[in-house]
């Protein structure tokens, strides 16, 4: 059964449209996990897309949303991207990646404590010669990306603030585009699985699954906030998909159901569980796949869960889509 939403093919003619930067080169893999499945019991056929193998910027879900956001910053004259981010944020890394290939500056507003030695996605960002600066707490950011941005207007300068995760509309459009990208590799799955926070990932996974008409449930595992803020988070960049789109926003987010997991962020952000460590461990000796302890291993634990305990039929096809950050494993 498929349920398209009034107006999908003027939305796909709008995606199409859409400036974007050559950073995502082709399809990214994906490929059955039997062994996996094998050393879960049995359960439904696990297939993996591998956005971890995007070759730029040590690749991960943001280069999709960056390729967005990044083509706009470049053609509004910017000159100066700054956004924000963990000590060892992803999203922070391959900004200055962009970045770098575009010939901007960069500065970073990493809510932590400097390291003395910059190792994983730090070391990353100093040798892509961003300028990062520290703030106590996550509350902080905000008022220090603003801050940033005055100064470089006030040095002559045009900045773009890019908000955590490049989880905007516009950043969103990155996943509209690659469930059809997944179409064109494999018939819709049953369950989509990721890792997601800023709520970019899933608002456009969830958007052209409607799109696109297909009934995939998309299951979004939280590494942080409660399901319900996540939720609302996707809620409104869908929303504010519409009119990019040539479509209802509300129609649009309505059209399909938003799914969070929250069950499995365990002592918190970052902080390794027993589960995302078994998860971590099972991908890579059965499946030479690595995810890492903050979003990708806690996304893949919930999904080994579900297989376990029968939440997902065995006759089922579960795609678990890979965001990337194994690059954190090094930190």
């Amino acid at each position: 059964m498929t349920r398209t939403i009034p107006g999908a093919r003027t939305a796909l003619d709008r995606l199409g449209a859409l400036p974007m930067l050559p950073i995502v080169a082709g399809q990214t893999p994906i490929h059955e996990m039997p062994r996996l499945r094998t050393a879960l019991g049995g359960g439904p056929t696990l297939l993996i897309k591998r956005d971890d193998a995007i070759p730029f910027g040590f690749g991960g879900n943001k280069v999709r949303k960056l390729a967005y956001v990044g083509a706009d910053a470049l053609a509004s004259g910017a000159d100066t991207l700054i956004t924000t981010g963990g000590v060892q944020s992803n999203h922070a890394r391959v900004t200055a990646a962009v970045a770098a290939t575009l010939g901007m500056r960069c500065v970073l507003i990493a809510n932590g404590t400097r390291p003395e030695r910059p190792t994983a996605n730090a070391l990353l960002d100093a040798l892509l010669g961003a300028e990062v600066r520290y703030v106590a707490s996550r509350e902080e950011r905000n008022a220090a990306l603003e801050a940033a941005a005055d100064q470089a207007r006030r040095d002559g300068r045009v900045p773009v603030t890019i908000p955590l995760g490049a989880s905007t509309p516009l950043g969103a459009m990155g996943y509209v585009r690659a469930v059809g990208e997944m179409l064109a590799q494999v018939a819709p799955p049953d369950v989509i699985v990721h890792a997601g926070s800023s709520g970019g990932t899933q608002a456009g996974l969830v958007a052209g699954c409607a799109i696109h008409g297909i009934e995939t449930r998309v299951i979004g595992v939280s590494p942080d906030d409660p399901a319900t803020s996540i939720a609302t988070r996707i809620r409104d960049i869908i929303v504010g998909m519409g009119p990019l789109l040539g479509v209802d926003g509300a129609v649009l987010a309505a059209a399909r159901p938003i799914d969070v997991n929250d069950a499995f962020i365990g002592d918190g952000y970052g902080v390794p569980s027993d589960a995302s460590r078994e998860a971590l461990q099972l991908a890579a000796r059965h499946e030479a796949v690595f995810v890492d302890n903050t979003y990708t291993a806690k996304a893949l634990a919930a999904l080994m869960a579900a297989v376990r305990t029968g939440q997902i039929p065995a006759a089922a096809t579960v795609l678990f889509w890979h965001t990337g950050g194994q690059v954190g494993i090094f930190a």
